[in-house]
């Protein structure tokens, strides 16, 4: 434990020893060029002064993540609330946001499982997603999210609200050993259910894995092979339980935990109104934007990076 405390410590520490040591040499530059009067070097400061700003943004931004879980990649499922068609519609919209997010971002993503929605979109939907500190910026976005539109569904235009929750957790690290015991698990195949019928298989290839001491269940239909299916099932699990198993001893985990309240009115933590104005608004740290579509586009690190600086949000 304490040698793993050490190499977490010095990830975060490394990279300021070697920054300031990058600024004292440019510092030195600086004063040479002052010195000798040498124009020339000019272009190489600014340049290099370019490069370190970006590097001190970046390791801010990475100073915020104070969880030891934080490094992980992520498992991100949202589900629909009240609203109907309209929920299962935001769902959509919602993981089209978190995986053009994911992309810009460079992190690669799966879709673990998926309900489709009985007359259009999503009524859950869980993803994978690889990348550094995936979970450290999603953990954000755990809580209830808002839609104000007009509905396209609605004959008569119509404004709606429409609500849908997420919640994050982190895979399970490699070094974490969570042993399963066969005779606790139940596994079930069925038969995928992607939506539009382009991705559904006619063999039972989809996996569910009920641990039975929990009750809790993992599932996946991404993959056309049963055996890849199980074992991304299992992957999943084994996530699932250690954030159960950690949670039940982790009084931060619990206060986490009490973010999954009911989807539904006076819950929410952020708003995407559409009409009859346009304002996307973080009702924890009051980050607001007018640029809903951007927002949409997953361009929402002005609501990530608010809320980990807010220590309250997490």
């Amino acid at each position: 434990m304490i040698t793993k405390e050490i190499k977490r410590i010095k990830i975060v520490v490394e990279p300021w020893i070697s920054l300031k040591k990058q600024v004292d040499y440019l510092y030195g530059l600086y004063t040479l060029a002052l010195e000798e009067n040498e124009a020339e070097l000019e272009p190489e400061i600014k340049d290099s002064l370019s490069k370190l700003s970006a590097q001190v943004d970046r390791l801010q931004k990475l100073s915020l993540f104070t969880d030891e879980n934080d490094e992980s990649f992520a498992y991100l499922t949202i589900h629909s609330g009240a609203g109907g068609t309209e929920a299962c519609d935001w769902v959509s919209m919602l993981l089209r946001m978190y995986l053009r997010w994911s992309e810009k971002n460079g992190f690669t993503t799966d879709i673990v499982d998926i309900l489709p929605g009985e007359e259009a979109g999503i009524k859950s939907v869980t993803v994978y997603i690889r990348g550094g500190y995936s979970y450290g910026y999603l953990k954000t976005e755990i809580g209830i999210h808002r839609l104000v539109r007009i509905s396209p569904f609605d004959s008569n235009a119509r404004r709606h609200t429409s609500f849908a929750s997420v919640f994050c957790i982190p895979e399970v690290n490699d070094e974490i050993v969570i042993e399963l015991d066969p005779k606790d698990l139940k596994i079930d195949t069925y038969r995928s259910q992607g939506a539009g019928g382009q991705h559904v298989n006619t063999t039972d290839s989809a996996v569910r894995i009920t641990h039975l001491p929990t009750g809790i269940v993992a599932q996946c239909q991404n993959e056309r092979s049963q055996h890849k299916n199980k074992n991304m099932a299992m992957k999943y699990l084994k996530s699932k339980l250690y954030n159960h198993y950690k949670k039940e001893q982790d009084k931060q985990k619990e206060e986490q935990e009490k973010n999954k309240k009911d989807i539904s009115w006076g819950n929410q933590i952020r708003s995407y109104v559409f009409h009859p104005y346009t304002l996307v608004k973080d009702l924890r740290t009051g980050v607001e934007t007018g640029n809903g579509t951007a927002i949409l586009d997953g361009n929402i690190d002005i609501f990530i990076e608010a809320a980990l600086k807010n220590k309250q949000c997490l």
